[in-house]
């Protein structure tokens, strides 16, 4: 930044001394005000930002004690040097135990208060510096987790550019495994908030009896084994995103509650008798349809309204299959024991050919499970567990498992008619009416069929 940009307020009592300092940084270039008490700096601080505040100790109202606490609750960037008398240095040390960068001690020569002016400004610029490396290292580490470079990603990445900066309640929809927390860090990290804390919390696997306390925290002696006050996650995420795992489990007693804290930004820890703030940005998913829950009643039509702000659907497995090489390279990176791990094709192809009901989380279990039981430097078709063994497309041909964990049947039939169109225009160098010939369908029905899945509806 030049000199003429940099903005540096002066504080003191003594009229000579406002008028000495004034001067000298004005002649040095720097952008300069002065006023001659705390109270009236406090005021000057919630109206303009300044780089650097050189302010006495000894001041009546407000001294400078009370002024750099003040500063360093609403201008944390900006730094802070004292002015004190020989006499109070033990002060000005203690000053700088409390933040301020250093001290001038009275009297001071010239080139004295140059230098520590240059220092203290370049330390602000330097600490400037690293803040933003680390932003884009939490950005870079965010977007590093995130894998895949399908169309169906691409968007997802672009959405959460658009996203990030602004700060209103995200809602994030698909099927379960598709990285749905993946991407609400990713959205943290390239937020305003991303020094702040990031907390998540899955709704679902914390009983009803006990998901109050855990959101907001409680009072001492509140309830049986309440022996002492607990900070709820929203006091926790406080400044940062707080991310609800799994809203569509959320019991509807809480769903008010939560209401009331996006409409007030304000909660009560239970046994709690006065309102605290909530400075938090809400990022919320689900796996299930809460449209459709809000029509049966399970869910409540304005805290919907409230969450779905944005909304962003992440995209099931089957939907970005050619990631699956860059997925599986990701989760073989280090292999097991320290042994590098490579896929075979063929094991790739039947990764390739299956509808993966389970999604991204099911990709790395499948792969963890290889790289424990196989024991060499390659994952083959025979390291696959049973429902890769004898599968065509999807497991057509082959013996159907449906898992324990269940499947949306539509989607599955809808994985597999995808397949079959990429295979017959594989067969016929993607040209679309012997495709159609192939699979015994008209011209037109392909054209749809192709239109559905988003594989383009151009002209022969």
């Amino acid at each position: 930044m030049k000199r003429d940009q940099i903005q540096i307020l002066v504080v003191d009592d003594e009229e000579s001394m406002r008028e000495f300092l004034s001067i000298m940084l004005h002649r040095e270039g720097y952008r300069a005000e002065a006023v001659n008490d705390g109270a009236q700096a406090l005021a000057r601080i919630k109206e303009k930002t300044f780089d650097l505040i050189i302010t006495d100790i000894q001041m009546p109202r407000v001294d400078g004690f009370e002024l750099l606490k003040q500063v360093m609750k609403v201008q944390p960037e900006t730094v802070v040097v004292m002015v004190t008398a020989f006499s109070t240095t033990e002060q000005a040390v203690e000053a700088m135990k409390q933040g301020a960068y250093d001290y001038i001690t009275k009297p001071f020569k010239n080139d004295e208060i140059r230098l520590i002016v240059k220092n203290a400004l370049e330390r602000k610029a330097l600490r400037q510096e690293n803040l933003a490396l680390k932003k884009e290292l939490g950005k870079r580490e965010s977007f590093d987790l995130l894998i895949g470079k399908s169309k169906a990603m691409q968007r997802v990445y672009d959405l959460i550019e658009k996203i990030a900066p602004s700060r209103v309640n995200v809602l994030l929809t698909g099927e379960s495994g598709t990285g749905k927390e993946v991407v609400a860090r990713a959205i943290h990290h390239r937020s305003e908030r991303a020094e702040g804390p990031f907390v998540p919390i899955n709704c679902g696997a914390i009983p009803e009896n006990l998901l109050e306390s855990e959101l907001f925290g409680h009072e001492k002696g509140s309830f049986t084994g309440a022996i002492h006050r607990k900070e709820g996650l929203f006091e926790i995420a406080n400044g940062g995103t707080l991310f609800l795992d799994e809203i569509g489990e959320l019991p509807q007693m809480m769903q008010v509650k939560l209401l009331r804290v996006l409409q007030d930004q304000l909660f009560r820890r239970v046994g709690g008798t006065r309102d605290v703030q909530a400075d938090v940005r809400l990022i919320c998913a689900t796996n299930r349809n809460l449209e459709t829950a809000v029509v049966e009643g399970a869910f409540r039509e304005d805290l919907f309204y409230r969450i779905n702000v944005i909304r962003l659907e992440l995209p099931p497995l089957r939907d970005r299959l050619e990631d699956i090489p860059l997925l599986v390279q990701h989760f073989t990176r280090g292999g097991h024991d320290g042994k590098e791990i490579e896929m075979t094709e063929g094991a790739l192809r039947k990764l390739l050919d299956y509808h993966w009901p389970g999604n991204i989380r099911e990709l790395e279990n499948v792969v963890e499970r290889c790289l424990v039981l196989g024991g060499g430097e390659h994952i083959t078709e025979d390291s696959l567990p049973g429902q890769f063994v004898g599968q065509t497309v999807h497991g057509l041909g082959g013996s159907v498992e449906v898992p324990d964990t269940g499947l949306d049947l539509d989607n599955y039939l809808a994985g597999i008619e995808r397949e079959i169109l990429l295979k017959a225009l594989d067969k016929t160098g993607g040209v679309r009416k012997k495709a159609a010939e192939l699979l015994g369908i008209s011209f037109r029905s392909i054209r749809y069929r192709l239109a559905k899945f988003g594989l383009g509806d151009e002209d022969e």
